[in-house]
This record gives structure tokens, sequence and C-alpha cells, in this order.
């Protein structure tokens, strides 16, 4: 199964041994994003609805680089510092950005490197797809 890797500056560049998104089988695998800067590294936003805003911004730059958006995604996984405290705040930030239908999403509380929300997805690339006959 060939692969694709997409690398792009517009969006925080990897950390480690990964890249920010990888095209395989007809799905775009993108990696989880948080709210950096992706020239200082600076954490950006005051609050979880800005940084979700920020972090679901810099994964449709990954998308779009491959002629995709978010109404592309078929499934996100979200990782909050404190969901008690911010999954209310989480959601209408999550809802304004990305389109319905709503993809398939997994919530999880995690220990995050100083930001609050941390993003992965998967979307559908439909370049891949056989046209109907």
């Amino acid at each position: 199964m060939p692969k694709t890797v997409i690398n792009i500056p517009d969006a925080p560049q990897p950390g480690g041994p990964y890249n920010q998104a990888v095209v395989a089988n007809g799905l775009v695998f993108v990696a989880g994003f948080g709210p950096r800067d992706p020239k200082t590294r600076e954490i950006l936003g005051d609050d979880i609805a800005a940084q979700t805003r920020i972090t679901l911004r810099h994964i449709e730059s990954v998308l779009a680089s491959h002629g995709l958006g978010l109404s592309d995604l078929v499934q996100v996984t979200a990782y909050l510092q404190d969901p008690a405290r911010d999954k209310a705040a989480f959601n209408a930030a999550y809802a304004e950005v990305v389109p319905q239908p709503w993809p398939a999403r997994a919530t999880i509380g995690a220990q995050l490197a100083g930001f609050l929300v941390e993003l992965d997805a998967i979307a559908v690339d439909h370049s891949s797809e056989e046209p109907a006959a």
C-alpha cells in the first residue's frame, strides 16, 4: 500500500519522529496538534475555546494542502487537560468550526504539554475513490 506524507510550514512541525499527516488507503491520518504557533512554537489562546479553534485551523491547513477540508473528517480524537471543566466550551467551539454532519469523536482526559487541548483526526481522501458507474 503506497503512502504519501504531508508536512506543511503553515502548521506546527512535528516534535519527534512523525509527520503532520500520512495518506494511505483512501484515508488521511492527521497527527495530534495543539494550539502552537507554527513559527515560534508558542502556545496560543488563553482558554479552551480559543485553543480549540486554533488547533482545528492547523488540521484544516494540513487537509487543505491535500485538497480536503474539515467536511472530509470521519473521526476526531480530542484530548482535554480538564474535561470536567472544559468539555462544554470545547464542544461549543468545535461545533462552530467543524461542519455537520460531524465526524465520529472520542474525548479523553490527558496530561498535555502546557496546553488545554490536542486533536488528531482521520479524513476521507475522495481523490482515491472510483467514480460511480
